[in-house]
């Protein structure tokens, strides 16, 4: 039986990562029309789909126990935003982290996918290089 925290994890930050992600892509097709970009990240997003067909992630979601969630309500951080540059920051820093927690929470059940995820990590990193030289001051 697979630890039922460790299910929440995993689906706590796989729905943190598609989010951060479409937020992201919103920006870029809604608020910058930036076409190029957009389909990036939207390429991403719909590759960690991939995970859905998986097993474990549905298992996950049976785990969810969103009444009882600690972090349910909202705190300070998360309403201070100033300006559309804010959001996407804080939206790269939230996919980079998810990703991270998922690399390392699937090594425990489904290690054949950490390297998929780690490679997705690192795609971020380079995309958020690339947007802070066509969008500066991101």
């Amino acid at each position: 039986m697979l630890d039922k925290g460790v299910l929440r994890v995993v689906d706590a930050n796989f729905n943190r990562s598609k989010e951060g992600l479409r937020v992201i892509e919103d920006i870029f097709r809604f608020v910058w029309q930036d076409d190029f970009l957009r389909k990036k990240i939207r390429t991403l997003r719909h590759r960690l789909d991939i995970l859905k067909k998986e097993k474990l992630i549905r298992i996950a979601i049976n785990a969810r126990d969103s009444k009882q969630d600690l972090g349910k309500k909202i705190d300070y951080l998360e309403i201070k935003r100033t300006d559309v540059n804010s959001i996407l920051y804080a939206n790269i820093q939230r996919v980079k982290e998810s990703m991270r927690v998922l690399e390392e929470f699937l090594k425990l059940n489904s290690p054949s996918h950490v390297y998929r995820i780690k490679k997705m990590r690192y795609e971020i990193y380079t995309l958020e290089k690339e947007i802070f030289k066509l969008w500066p001051p991101f």
